[in-house]
């Protein structure tokens, strides 16, 4: 590991770096964060701890800043060759109220849990939510592509965070030749340019985010460059229902079954599917620093889901390399299929939401709710019943419903629907006025 600690540490005002230099644990530190008349504080993976009773003053922030990098237009600076970064928070007249000075690590052996789909040459796409370590994983497999696998690679390093503040890169990459991005605007064409003028075998993109980044990943992989990038998002689905992202893994468009084929799949004639082939063919799920879920055939794994099917998805774990566990699980999908249907229950009558009580312990979050809705918010709903993890489908087929949710004030006036709902047994919910609250109070009162 090398994570030039000291270098950071001599960056602080005295009081602090004579209790870093001493701590039993600096060696797992994350960050240090100075905040104007705060106490100073250290984050660890077991939690933050105050490092003095001294509360930052002007001339401790100004101490540290004067020793560092100018800061870009992002408010982050670095130093000199290291991987540590710096940022900053600033008041309305832009003067430096906070700092938060986050340990940048090159770790060897990080990614040999990996290495095997290092070798297929396929683009990975790295999946996490920030400070899980995706930085420190692309850097390593930099180095891992360049130097043991001779590969010419190129790191696109928009923040310097991969190869450090200097404009010789940091040894963390290896032979991997880095291009820096002068404002975080142009990374998309710093990427393009790289291919142009470079003839990378592999390139390297941290934090894809714009659309222009994701269609820059796109041309990139049409070209027959490997791609390894990372993205903000917890799992495969958070791309699917994230619109800017989504063409990584080949988009996702509406279509209209033929009746025969509607029937064939036993879904409605408007399902969601692929629209195109994915940038990356590989897609990691960084759940914790030390497991991790494998898709190893995103493209798959896409088509699954959207049909609401189970899949296969690899798990990871390991603690040192030699120690390294892999099996493989079939997921169902956390709510049924990404149609315009989604899903719930029960067989009441006619009953206000603010009355009702019913008995029958129904769980849906095993049983699939088909609602239909009258006069509501198709997205509330969808919001409410994803956060709960309740499996549902919206339908626009009265008779399918297992459930109709309405304004009060529509429903009275619709006798058809009422007279439907009787026939055929559905419950109907009535709302005077609906908010998130109100769906939440409604699915947790069926739900036990």
């Amino acid at each position: 590991m090398s994570d030039d600690l000291e270098k950071l540490f001599e960056k602080l005002p005295f009081f602090l770096y004579d209790h870093l230099v001493k701590h039993m644990y600096a060696d797992q530190l994350i960050e240090i964060v100075l905040d104007l008349g705060r106490r100073p504080e250290a984050r660890f993976p077991t939690g933050p701890e105050y490092l003095s009773q001294k509360v930052i003053s002007w001339q401790d922030l100004d101490y540290t800043t004067k020793r560092i990098s100018k800061f870009s237009t992002e408010n982050r600076a670095g130093i000199e060759r290291t991987l540590h970064r710096i940022s900053c928070i600033r008041n309305r007249q832009f003067l430096i109220t906070g700092l938060t000075c986050r340990v940048g690590r090159s770790i060897f052996g990080a990614i040999s849990v990996i290495r095997d789909l290092l070798e297929s040459g396929q683009s990975i796409l790295i999946l996490g939510k920030p400070g899980v370590g995706k930085t420190t994983i692309i850097r390593e497999i930099g180095r891992v592509l360049a130097d043991e696998m001779e590969k010419r690679v190129v790191v696109i390093d928009t923040s310097n965070e991969i190869a450090g503040e200097s404009d010789i890169p940091h040894s963390g990459i290896g032979r991997a030749r880095r291009m820096q991005v002068a404002k975080t605007e142009l990374q998309h064409q710093v990427m393009i340019e790289a291919v142009e003028n470079h003839m990378p075998q592999v390139i390297i993109i941290d934090e894809i985010g714009t659309e222009l980044e994701v269609l820059a990943a796109r041309t990139i992989a049409e070209k027959g460059v490997q791609l390894v990038g990372t993205t903000h998002g917890n799992c495969l689905q958070n791309l699917i229902k994230n619109p800017p992202l989504a063409d990584l893994i080949g988009g996702i468009q509406y279509v209209t079954l033929s009746d025969d084929e509607a029937k064939r799949r036993k879904t409605q004639k408007t399902v969601l599917e692929r629209k195109a082939y994915p940038a990356f063919e590989i897609l990691i799920e960084i759940n914790q620093q030390n497991s991790w879920t494998i898709h190893e055939d995103v493209k798959t794994s896409i088509d699954l889901l959207l049909r609401g099917d189970s899949f296969m998805e690899q798990i990871r774990f390991f603690s040192l390399p030699e120690k390294i566990k892999i099996f493989s699980e079939r997921t169902q999908p956390q709510y049924g299929s990404l149609s315009n249907n989604q899903t719930f229950f029960p067989n009441l009558t006619w009953s206000s939401v603010n009355t009702l009580k019913h008995e029958n312990s129904l769980k849906l979050k095993t049983k699939l709710l088909i609602i239909y809705p009258y006069s509501i918010s198709n997205n509330l709903l969808k919001e409410v019943l994803l956060r709960m993890g309740i499996n549902f489908i919206l339908t626009n087929e009265v008779k399918k419903a297992s459930i109709i949710l309405g304004l009060k004030k529509h429903l009275n006036k619709n006798i058809s629907l009422t007279q439907i709902a009787t026939k055929y047994n559905i419950p109907i919910y009535s709302f005077n006025s609906i908010s998130y609250y109100q769906l939440v109070r409604l699915f947790s009162k069926i739900s036990y």
